[in-house]
């Protein structure tokens, strides 16, 4: 049987559906970027609010996607009515559910009309995004609007026609002030330092560029609350899909696996109203920072350091990689003597509880997150703004300039054995021709101010960083984290 509204009316045990009717559900939130970690969390929570008020129905989520590989998850949850089956993985059988929050499904990668008019209606009241970093079309050092961007280049170009996120934000606010009808919460719940006010910055920047007035009107008209997201989604596999339909009969073209936790920290401030996600385990508060920052820190820092070791090293899950001594070692050196001193104390938050709550979900077997999917999609600025908080404060970075010393050598393509390494940075030719033109010297990667800024600059990181590649393409993986080892041991 096939997944779509028809087959709610006879699901098999041990698979919960809604208990409100989808076809109910319209939408009030436009969220670009309807990828497994929205469909994860956001999706999740406001599922959950829904099976608590009927009221909320009208709080539903319309998914845009912008990139071209949006384009095979709007043809694959279409058919099914926008219907998936979310797989919460922790001990024993995965905990399953269909999740009916979703109202609907655009692409607009090749044109955005259709989202444009949809983004329009007065009933939209959140336009949230999950684009990653790259999405922004901002510079990676200075975290501002970068006009060389080719995609904010061409949005430039053809304003009434954007491809950009924040071309398509921009123009449905423009369109939103010339039609009198407000302005709508633009909300990031990307990994990224202050993500409310990098977005906010980012819209104003644009909208300035287009027309001054423009910008005015969105800065004293809409809001963009900073948040903090949390819970580990990996990607969609054959054997995901083979379970769905083993266990219960059903075709699901993409159901979603995640880990049991969840978090979700949100800036209470919103430009026309919003769920009451407070019901469900969201925390609105006056202040995300604390949570950002402790988040970024200790799990995201945490998860790039392990895997770029842990894929050099041929490791398939990064559960794998807390079975392996060395690298469960290195993340928890990592947190107690570099990223954890520049994490401020966090309300109502014991973080050395955390840290071993956060050792416990990357060893979680269920979760077959894999170190090549976060080498590939992930950032070195996860790993580059603490190090930057530590040179400021004259302190070392030994452990932190090894992490991004094995993104580097990721970065070149093939791992200790030959095998391919993928990487969806934005500037990914880029960077995998200086990793090759350097090999063990990090100095022609280093001249991409785009990734390093003025770091590539500074001894203090060049020194340490230089050492750990040379290391890494001289004994390997293995034998730099002995060496490594015998440092954080000390």
């Amino acid at each position: 049987m096939d997944l779509g509204r028809a087959a709610l009316r006879a699901l098999p045990t041990g698979l919960d559906g809604p208990s409100f009717d989808p076809g109910g559900v319209t939408a009030g939130i436009v969220h670009l970027g309807p990828g497994n970690f929205h469909r994860a969390h956001m999706a999740r929570y406001a599922h959950d609010l829904m099976e608590r008020r009927a009221d909320t129905l009208s709080w539903g989520i319309l998914g845009a996607g912008l990139m071209p590989r949006d384009g095979s998850i709007v043809e694959a949850l279409a058919p099914q009515d926008g219907l998936y089956t979310l797989l919460e993985r922790g001990e024993g059988e995965a905990k399953a559910t269909v999740i009916g929050s979703l109202a609907g499904l655009i692409f607009a990668g090749e044109s955005s009309v259709a989202l444009l008019d949809a983004m329009d209606s007065p009933a939209i009241r959140i336009v949230s995004l999950t684009v990653t970093e790259n999405g922004y079309g901002v510079d990676r050092a200075t975290k501002r609007l970068d006009p060389g961007n080719p995609l904010i280049q061409a949005d430039l170009a053809a304003t009434r026609a954007p491809r950009s996120a924040i071309g398509v934000v921009t123009e449905a606010l423009r369109r939103r002030r010339d039609a009198k009808r407000g302005a709508f919460t633009v909300m990031s719940c990307d990994n990224l330092q202050h993500n409310g006010q990098v977005l906010r910055d980012a819209v104003l920047e644009f909208a300035a560029l287009r027309d001054p007035e423009l910008a005015r009107w969105i800065e004293a008209e809409a809001t963009f609350p900073a948040t903090m997201v949390d819970r580990i989604t990996p990607g969609t596999t054959d054997a995901d899909r083979d379970e769905v339909q083993a266990r219960f009969g059903l075709r699901d073209r993409w159901p979603v696996p995640c880990e049991g936790f969840r978090q979700w920290v949100i800036e209470d401030r919103f430009a026309a109203g919003r769920p009451a996600w407070e019901e469900v385990g969201v925390q609105l508060v006056p202040d995300v920072g604390p949570y950002e920052l402790m988040k970024l820190r200790l799990l995201n820092a945490s998860h790039h350091a392990v895997a770029g070791l842990g894929r050099l090293l041929g490791h398939e899950y990064v559960s794998d990689c807390m079975a392996d001594p060395d690298l469960a070692g290195l993340m928890r050196a990592v947190m107690d003597q570099e990223t954890g001193p520049t994490v401020p104390p966090v309300p109502g938050v014991d973080i050395e509880d955390y840290k071993r709550t956060l050792i416990a979900r990357f060893a979680n077997p269920a979760i077959r997150d894999t170190p090549g999917r976060i080498v590939a999609d992930g950032s070195p600025n996860i790993m580059l703004d603490p190090l930057r908080d530590r040179l400021r404060a004259g302190q070392p970075v030994e452990l932190l300039t090894l992490a991004v010393a094995a993104w580097m050598r990721c970065a070149s393509g093939v791992d200790e054995k030959g095998e391919p390494i993928a990487l969806r940075h934005s500037l990914a030719p880029l960077i995998r021709e200086r990793a090759r033109q350097g090999g063990p010297d990090p100095g022609p990667l280093l001249t991409v101010d785009a990734v390093f800024g003025d770091l590539g600059r500074q001894p203090a990181f060049v020194g340490p960083v230089g050492r750990w590649l040379r290391s890494l393409h001289e004994v390997g993986a293995r034998g730099t984290l002995a060496l490594a080892r015998a440092r954080w041991q000390r």
